[in-house]
Formats: structure tokens, sequence, C-alpha cells
């Protein structure tokens, strides 16, 4: 995931595109941070998982900002985080389908030997380290739920 945002940012660099060259910097910043924020626990560097993670929590900070931006009518601004919100996507895996989803789920239970709702932080654990990005948790909550009842 590193080497592809980096190619992207020196591709960026040598096209002269100065807004997804902000946007890479940005999210190399990021990243950064987290690394270092990650070295009191031991990790030298976060894993492709939680990278992914922090481009969704970008995403959804982007997203938030340009309601506010269109409330205060500064429309130019909002154009800006919806431009970011484009280059960063880009570095994310596509997202489940309902019904992929499900299966996803339904074979992460059985594969972890879960067998109630007291299961399911374990569940949860597997899924957001193999599909981080790709589910939306607000909505595997559920459907874990649902299939462990």
């Amino acid at each position: 995931m590193r080497t592809r945002i980096n190619d992207a940012l020196k591709t960026a660099m040598k096209a002269g595109d100065k807004p997804v060259l902000s946007t890479l910097r940005l999210v190399n910043a990021k990243i950064k941070d987290a690394d270092i924020a990650s070295r009191p626990s031991g990790k030298e560097t976060i894993s492709d998982g939680e990278i992914v993670e922090l481009l969704a929590r970008m995403i959804k900070q982007r997203r938030e900002s340009i309601v506010l931006f269109r409330q205060g009518k500064r429309d130019e601004l909002a154009a800006q985080e919806e431009a970011e919100i484009v280059v960063i996507e880009g570095f994310l895996p596509t997202a489940m389908g309902d019904a992929e989803a499900k299966s996803a789920i339904a074979a992460v239970i059985t594969e972890s030997g879960a067998t109630s709702i007291k299961d399911m932080g374990k569940v949860m654990a597997v899924l957001k380290e193999r599909f981080a990005g790709q589910l939306d948790f607000g909505k595997v909550g559920g459907i874990v739920k649902e299939l462990l009842k």
C-alpha cells in the first residue's frame, strides 16, 4: 500500500499535478503520524489494513467537511474536498455488495467457531483485519448479530 501511494506521489510530481500531489502528501503525513503513534506498542509501522482504515477515516472527515462548507456557502472548498476524496478512494479496495458481505461474514463465523453473541468481538476483529475498507462496519454488526442468533 505504501509503495502504491509513493509511486502515485512520484507520478504526480513528474506530471506537475498539484492537487493530487498535495492530497498524497497529506496521506503520507497521516501514515507517518500513525507509524509514530504505534511505536510505543512495539510496532515500527502500521499494517496495510490499518492504512486502509486511516484512508477511510480521511474520507469520512472530508465528507463531513463538505457538508459544513456547503452550509457556509464555501463551494470552492467543498469542491477541493471532493477532489481529495477521489484521490484517496483510488487506494481503497472495492466495497463488497450485501450478498458478498453476508457470505464473507458467515465464512468468518464458521471459521472462528463463533456460536453466540458473546463471540461477536472475536468475529468483528477478524473481519476488520481481513476486510478493512471493503465492508461497511456500520451494517456488519447487525449482520453478525443476525447470523449468531
